[in-house]
Order: structure tokens, then sequence, then C-alpha cells
């Protein structure tokens, strides 16, 4: 046989991506996964994602990356308007959230895409504390001295009342909409401002050719933000969230529950403290970003030229904290809005007037506690875009069919009373005082619990105590809300704490990375393993990081669960520098279409199309599955005294009678029928393992592919050519070749369930080449590298068409195919080649699903989603994590076998659930 050429090997993996994790840079952190078509140019194709687009605006904050959100409700003038206002250039930090929000909402229900799966080993998460900033007040010497020694400095920063930050603050909120002039005066005038008002001037010249330079003052307000032990560090997720307590929240009436190791802060002065040094932060950093942006327009629009050296010190001067900081920045700029007004009289304290009553919040000239005797300006913060975040919440209800249908009024009732009247001149007052908590310190927990060491989890444990004018319904309602998973927790809170029926009957108490049962429904954060398992199921709904099911727990009432599980032990040792994403060649060459072959030897006899539903010994039977209960065991232990990472947030005081959030083993239990003998058999999956469902990536089957029977070819062994099985010269073959590197088992989920005890080793080990290997080119390893899960054989309700393993040939040139044909070949014409579904052309099956992604149906992805789901998809999902098996999930029609097998190999995971 004649090898393949270069052209014709891209020709035959057209619509085949293909998987890589390359760095971004010097000083970015790990590698950044991506997948991509490097040989198609169709649009239809390089669109094709494995992850669900972003739906609304009012969500757009849980990414760092560029991306275009999906209003399916929204004005679409608006869009425009907002779109148009943004056309500018603006600076991006090469420093994004860890794993990539947008890659976690996978197009299988309750599961994540490849960027974030290969992620999850390296996610912010996995950080430790930052060293003097495991409590909300109080601070360690170090970072008091050096607060100090920063103050006193000359060469540092200049003290500042908290009146002149805001007046800062404001100027910067009004240049940030302008349009930036590149014009020297700003140079000038942003260098008076800082260096007069902010920052001592530097003590040597920095750029002899232009001393007033946006670079030199660049320069130096990294420089004050990069110093140690003075900022709030934001890359750790635990200060994302708690941004807005820090903002909003009252240490009176506040507590936080991090049980590994925080402890409380002592006085309402070392909040305020705290409070202006945040400010302090966000004034510098809105600085910086706002001569960042100004600088990338001047390049842009071709003004100025930035030396490479600039960029490489910037990159290397600016840490992790400084580029968080921007991100903060950014989220200020966009989101908050600072009013001033001036005081005439003194004004006592009025009492809460609703839940969003206290989004704006008084910020008078100084810290003293009894500045609101004084007479003159009042500043507020306040959201700008209060009412498409409001939008987003009753997008998000909708979305996971809250069982309050007059929702969406409730929310828009509030929002339009404190809106229209809430005065900005009138001081509010914190929170009343409740007699309901069941801690009276910011930071609950014994001793004992504090000493546990925190063990590298790749998914915190949120808990939360919920008020109706707490500052978790503050952070999302304002828009002030730093990249990560956050928004889910905020969303869920929010939605709660405006529901006053949910709350009375859920209680105060709630963990945020655990679910609840509300009104005959399960509510499950995709944290948890429960929720990932039960979104596979028919009717289950996914938005933002939570799961409703109809399913719900058997025996249990309204109320809230933890579900208990320990990570697998391969996940638990491949974190942070042992992670897979650090392996870059691995990763490329695991994955690589031609496998281990050399690129000018590669021979047709080296592919085959694999199949899922090739058995040696019997044909599987077929058996119908019913879900019977989701059961929960006794609990092992309570919220309260679980010695676990939780980071609690909570607005409540002294004495509450709230229920106890308890800790249960979670099972489901499934009856699986044998439909020709009618015997039926009980299973129960424990769900202990913290496994990983991942889609795999879509592809499209190449328009440049033709289809050959011959007993010549070396994959027609697999093949009956008696007729029985084949439905003729016409049958649709859809998918990709599949290079004899790459091994594979295929198992029907009837023979796991009949199993007793067994390793995946042992699957993969009980592997014969001869079975799936063309005795032509054996394979070189007598183990299967991936093990496939067959969903689909005995579970079709309608007949489907049969697709047989043939070998591929290309239909242009003179390709192999014309130069070694044999009197026994039976191929279909270039007509019946192009027939085969085409991106833009997709065609449904009988059940209304359809048979491939494109960019076109993208859009619909969410209405798609629900469409798929059943008791066969919840038992493999349970049986993985009752095993502990990280697994891919192949849909057929939407992705081949061959794509998915090479994807597993990019990511090291030796599972695929191929389902229908």
């Amino acid at each position: 046989m004649a090898t393949l050429s270069e052209v014709e090997v891209e020709k035959l993996f057209s619509g085949a991506p293909q998987y890589f994790a390359r760095s971004e840079g010097h000083y970015t952190g790990a590698p950044h996964p991506s997948v991509a078509f490097p040989w198609d140019e169709k649009l239809e194709i390089r669109d094709l994602t494995d992850h669900t687009q972003i739906e609304d605006r009012a969500w757009s904050c849980v990414t760092a990356w560029p991306h275009i959100t999906r209003d399916i409700q929204g004005d679409r003038s608006a869009a425009v308007k907002a779109s148009g206002e943004k056309r500018r250039a603006h600076f991006y930090p090469r420093c994004r959230e860890r794993p990539n929000m947008l890659s976690m909402g996978g197009l299988e229900k309750g599961s994540v895409g490849y960027q974030a799966a290969l992620e999850l080993g390296v996610a912010d998460a996995l950080q430790e504390e930052q060293p003097g900033f495991d409590t909300l007040g109080a601070r360690t010497p170090a970072v008091v001295e050096q607060r100090q020694k920063m103050l006193t400095s000359k060469d540092g920063l200049r003290h500042m009342e908290e009146n002149l930050i805001l007046e800062q603050l404001i100027k910067n909120g009004r240049r940030y909409s302008l349009q930036h002039p590149r014009e020297r005066r700003l140079s000038s005038e942003l260098y008076n401002e800082l260096f007069l008002q902010i920052l001592h001037p530097p003590t040597k010249v920095l750029d002899h050719r232009d001393p007033y330079s946006l670079s030199v003052q660049i320069s130096a307000l990294v420089k004050v933000l990069a110093a140690p032990n003075m900022w709030i560090d934001f890359s750790h997720v635990e200060w994302r969230i708690r941004l807005g307590q820090l903002l909003w929240g009252y240490p009176v009436e506040d507590e936080i529950d991090d049980r590994a190791s925080a402890k409380a802060g002592d006085s309402a002065t070392e909040i305020q403290e705290e409070r202006y040094w945040l400010l302090i932060q966000i004034l510098l950093a809105c600085e910086l970003l706002v001569r960042l942006d100004a600088i990338t327009e001047g390049e842009e629009l071709g003004v100025e030229s930035i030396p490479p050296s600039e960029i490489h010190k910037f990159e290397k001067d600016a840490t992790r904290c400084v580029k968080w900081s921007l991100h903060l920045a950014r989220a200020w700029l966009e989101n908050i809005e600072v009013i001033k007004t001036e005081q005439t009289e003194s004004l006592p304290d009025p009492e809460p007037s609703g839940w969003l009553a206290t989004l704006t919040k008084r910020m008078s000239i100084g810290a003293s506690q009894h500045s609101h005797q004084h007479k003159g300006p009042v500043y507020a913060i306040k959201g700008r875009h209060i009412q498409r975040q409001v939008a987003g919440l009753t997008h998000f209800a909708k979305q996971l069919r809250w069982p309050d249908a007059d929702y969406a009024s409730k929310i828009s009732d509030n929002c339009r009373s404190v809106t229209e009247g809430t005065p900005l001149n009138t001081p509010l007052s914190s929170p009343l005082g409740r007699t309901d908590s069941p801690r009276s310190s910011y930071f609950g927990g014994s001793d004992s619990e504090a000493k546990v060491r925190r063990m590298p989890s790749r998914r915190r444990k949120i808990s939360a105590a919920l008020h109706p004018s707490g500052w978790l319904s503050k952070s999302y309602v304002s828009g002030l809300m730093l990249p990560g998973e956050g928004l889910s927790h905020f969303l869920m809170a929010t939605l709660l704490e405006n529901d006053q029926a949910a709350m009375a009957r859920l209680g105060p108490l709630a963990n945020l990375c655990g679910g609840f049962v509300y009104c005959g429904k399960s509510f499950w954060s995709t944290a948890c393993i429960v929720g990932r398992v039960l979104a596979a199921g028919k009717g289950s709904a996914e938005c933002m990081g939570w799961v409703s099911s109809d399913i719900v727990p058997l025996g249990l009432g309204d109320g809230w669960v933890s579900i208990e599980v320990e990570e697998t032990t391969e996940d638990a040792l491949h974190v942070n520098k042992k992670a897979r994403i650090w392996s870059k060649l691995s990763v490329e060459k695991e994955s690589r279409v031609l496998g281990d072959a050399d690129p000018s030897s590669v021979l047709p006899a080296d592919f085959i199309i694999p199949f899922e539903n090739i058995y040696r010994d019997r044909t599987p039977p077929r058996i119908r599955i019913v879900l019977k209960a989701l059961k929960l065991w006794a609990p092992v232990d309570s919220v309260h005294t679980t010695p676990t990472e939780d980071l609690g947030i909570t607005p409540l005081s002294e004495a509450t009678s709230a229920p106890e959030i308890h800790t249960y083993p979670a099972a489901l239990s499934f009856l699986v029928t044998e439909t020709e003998s009618g015997e039926e058999k009980e299973h129960t999956f424990s769900l202990a393992k913290d496994v990983s469902f991942v889609t795999a990536h879509p592809c499209v089957p190449s328009q440049h592919v033709k289809i050959m029977k011959s007993p010549s070819s070396p994959t027609i062994q697999q093949v009956d050519l008696s007729g029985h099985g084949i439905v003729g010269k016409n049958a649709s073959v859809i998918g990709h070749p599949l290079h004899k590197y790459y091994t594979y088992t295929a198992v029907h989920i009837s023979e796991l369930l009949a199993k007793q005890d067994f390793s995946l080793e042992a699957l993969l080990g009980d592997y014969s080449s001869t079975a799936h290997r063309p005795s032509l080119t054996p394979a070189s390893k007598n183990a299967a590298k991936v093990l496939v899960i067959d969903c689909i054989t005995g579970f079709q309700s309608l007949p489907q068409e049969h697709e047989i393993p043939l070998s591929p040939v290309l239909s242009r040139g003179e390709s192999w195919a014309s130069t070694n044909r044999s009197p026994q070949l039976s191929e279909v014409t270039s007509a019946e080649a192009t027939s085969l579904p085409s991106p833009t052309s997709a065609s449904t099956s009988a059940d209304g699903n359809f048979y491939l992604e494109s960019a076109s149906k993208k859009m619909h992805s969410e209405t798609r989603r629900r469409q798929f789901g059943s008791d066969v998809e919840i038992l493999v999902r349970a049986f993985c994590a009752e095993k502990g098996w990280n697994a891919l999930i192949s849909r057929k029609r939407r992705g081949c076998l061959a794509c998915a097998i090479r994807e597993a190999g990019a990511l090291g995971w030796k599972v695929i659930i191929r389902v229908d």
C-alpha cells in the first residue's frame, strides 16, 4: 500500500478535534489547554465547543476570558449599545481563573469541558491561605509593619483620607466611561494626580526621554501593588467571595466559619481599617488599569509603541496579586458607581427597608464610628446595573424551574421599591440583631478542628448563613464579583434570601456545595457528586453550577444536606506541579491523530474506525434499567463538628436554633430487568468518590472520506460479510479513523453489572488484539489503553441504523484507494459520500435529537441538553462514582468514538461512557 501524504492525512481528519496544552508566555503559570481544528477553515467546524455558552450578561463576571454572552431574553438594542460602548481596546491581564469557568458547563449536564478537566489539577481552590490574611479583620504584625513602612517611606504611598479615596474613584469612574484621548496632556494630568495625591514621586528619573510617560506611572503603581504583606491577594478563591463582606458586612452581626484555620478579628475598628485598605487597593488598581487601557488603546490606534522590554518587565513585576487586583478594578469600574451628596443635618440611623435596601452603603469622611453626625458630604456606592442583575436572577430561577411561579414579579417589585425609594443621603444601618445564630464569633469551630491539616482539594466546601439583607445578595445585585466559582454561590444565596417561603422552610444555614430538598424537588451544586450524577436524568435542569431534579432523597423532607465523599487517589496525587496539565508533550503526543507513527510513513492499514458494539463471546442481553431511589444512609456527622475546609459566609448573630446540616453517605439503587427472561435484580451504588465527568468534544465527519468494504481491507475482518447486520452499500458510517497506537476494549454495561469484584486494570488487561486489530498491523501492546462502557446496544427505544467498521478511503486525487483496487471492491460513490450529514445540514433522528453539533445549532445547546437523559445514564455515572473512575461522556452522533479515545489520551483518563 502507498503511504498517505500530508494533504491526504489532513483531508482524512478534517473535522477531527486536536488537543493541546501550551504556555501563554513567561510568568503565566500552568499551560493553557485548548482544542483546535488546525486543518479546517469552515466556521461551522472551528466554532464547535464542548461547553455551553454563558446565557446572561448578569453572569458575565464568572470568567476573565473574553467571551460573548447569549441573552435569550434580553433587549437586542441594549446589547448592541453595550457592545458599541466597549469597542475600544482594553487591557487583559494574562492571569485568569482556574479552572476556566467557560468550560465548567459541559454540553452534558453535570459535566465539564476539556479545558476545565485539565485545570482541576491546578485549580485556584488548591492554594493555601494567604499568609497574614487568614482572618477578616486582625492582621499579623508583619502586615501592620509593612503598611506602616509603606506610609512613612518617601518612595511609596501617601496617607489619604477616605473622602479623597472616594473622590478619586468618582473621577476614575467618569474617565473610564469616556474615550481615552491620546494626547500628551493626558499623561501630564495623570502624572500630577498620581504623584501629588496618591504616591510619592520617584526618587530617580526612570525614563529620560519622557519622565512623565504612562510607562513611568505604570511602573510606580505596579511596585506599590506588588509589595508583599500589604494587599489582599484575590487569586485566592476565599477572598474573591469575602470581597463583598469587607464592603457590606458588619462585624457585630457577621461571622465567617473557616474550620481549618481562621480566627476572628477582635473589633469593629479592625474591620473598618481593613475596609479602608481595601478601598486604597481598589483605587490603586483602578489608577493602574486606566493607564494600561490608555496605553493599550494607543498601541491599537498606532499612536504609541510599547517596547518589548517594557512588556517583559511588566509581566515579571506584576505578580498574581497585581493582576487579580486589575480584575477587581475592572469589575469595580464596570459595575460600581460612587455617588456624593451633601448632608445638611444629622440624621438618625433608620431601620432597614428591604433585602436590597443596604445595596448602597454610606461612606463619609474619615474612619470615625460617629461620622454620621458630621455635616458634610456623604458618599454611597451602588450598582450600575441593578436591573440587569435582577433579570439574571430571574433567568436563573426559571432555568432551575424554581417552585415559586410568582418569583419574577417579586424580584421586580423589590428592585423598583429600592431604586425609587431609598435616598442616597440617608445612612443605612446594619442588619438587625437576631437571636438565632449558632455561633457568637466570626469564625466557628473548636481548637482541635483548627489544627486539622488542610488537604489539597479541587473543590472547596462552602457553608453560609443567609439573611434577607446580607452582603451575599448585595455582592450579586451590585455586580461586584470576581471571576471563578463564586457566582454560583451568590446566585443561589440571593435566590433563597429573596424567597421568604424558602427561607422559612429551609432555615438560614446553607451548604452551598451540597444540596437541599424543597417543594418536592431537589437542588444540588455541581460541586457535589450527587448533583453531577442526577444531572444525567431525564427532566433534570442545570444552570450556572446548580442542578434541579425531581429525584429526592428517600424519606427526607425539606432541608439542606451535605454528602460524604472522598477524592480519588489518582486525583489527590496529581495536583499542582504533579498535575497532568504540566505534561504538555504527553498531552499532545497521547492524543495525536497519527498516534506514534512517523508522519512520513503512515499507511492506510494503520487505521480502523472503532465501534462500541463489537463483542467476542456473546451478544449482550437487552435490559431495562429503572431508578428506584436515592438513599442517604445514617449521618456520619454534622456540619458543626466535621473538620472540613468549610468557608462559611454568614450574617447572623447569636444563639440561633437553625437546624443542623448533617453529612450523609449517598447511594442510588436501580432495578435491572433482562427483557427476554424477565429476570430482575436490584443494584445499589455508593456515590463515594468525587469523580468528574467530561463531555467528549464534538466532531464532524470528513466530507473527503469514502467508505470501502473489501476482504483485503484490514478492518473488514471485524465484519460478517454474509450480509447479516449490514444495512447495505449505502450504510452511513459517521466517524474518524483511529490509529493502531490506541487500543481500547468495549464492555457492555450489563457485563459490568454481572461482575462482582474487579479493577479497571483487570478490565483493560483482559484484551485480545486479534479481536480489535487486523493481523497485518498487530498492536504493539496487549493491554487496552481505554475502556469503553457501551450504554447504547440493547437500549434503543426505536430501530437504529447499524454502523459497521469500515476502512476510510480518500476520495480526491490519486489516493491509495484508486491505485489499489481489487475485484472484490465495493465502495460508496462520491455522491453517496457527500450525502452524509454535513455540519450545516445536520439531520435529526426519530426522537428529535440532532445528529451533529454545529455552529448554527450550538445556540440552542441549553434546549438540547434537556432532551437527553435516562436512568441508564444515571446508573453508569453512579457506577463510576462507586469505582472512582473519571469518565468522558461520548454521545453518538455528536462525536465519534475515535475522537473520544484520543481525548481520553490527552486527559490521561481510561474510561469512556458511550451513550445514544
